[in-house]
């Protein structure tokens, strides 16, 4: 990997999407460690989303750079890891790379910016209606429609210069894993 020596990759979409199935079954074939980004929220945090309150930028930014910390040690130690993780926005995606740094300012990085990692985003994506469906069938997951619909709304696809690949979740599983293991290596 370009800065680091390790490779990061987020896996990313709505709720439902498949990103903790994905993620983990990714890892554990690679042999490389995994993350769930919904382990590492805060307590105030986790009783919003329990009561089906969306988070908002100040809820979520703590956490992002949070993560974006555990993502700096594993690289520096050469920890190769997924993470499972909505980042929704690409302002979220920003704070991964490159930590606090990103919610100071909005200049583009600067080449060679020493806290920026480089993370592969892996895009989960599919129509709401298969996505709502496979919510319906998770046993003790509640989410009602409405904040899967306010998923969508704050959803922005990732698009260059980000570092991404699109996936269509309506694949297979082992199909979804060898597609993203191709554009890892």
């Amino acid at each position: 990997a370009a800065n680091g020596l390790a490779m990061l990759v987020v896996v990313m979409g709505v709720s439902g999407s498949g990103k903790t199935t994905v993620g983990s079954r990714l890892a554990a074939k690679l042999g490389w460690k995994f993350y769930d980004a919904d382990d590492y929220h805060s307590p105030e945090n986790k009783k919003k989303m329990a009561q089906g309150i969306p988070l908002n930028d100040e809820d979520r930014i703590p956490w992002l750079c949070a993560l974006h910390d555990i993502l700096r040690r594993e690289d520096f130690s050469g920890q190769h890891v997924v993470l499972a993780c909505s980042a929704l926005r690409k302002m979220y995606r920003r704070i991964l790379v490159c930590g606090a740094a990103a919610t100071e300012s909005n200049q583009p990085e600067q080449p060679g910016e020493n806290t920026a990692l480089k993370i592969l985003f892996v895009h989960l994506d599919g129509p709401i209606d298969i996505i709502a469906g496979r919510l319906e069938k998770r046993r003790g997951h509640f989410m009602p429609p409405e904040l899967l619909r306010s998923q969508f709304e704050t959803l922005e696809p990732p698009s260059a210069p980000e570092h991404f690949i699109t996936v269509s979740l309506e694949r297979s599983l082992p199909e979804i894993v060898l597609e993203i293991e191709r554009a890892i290596f």
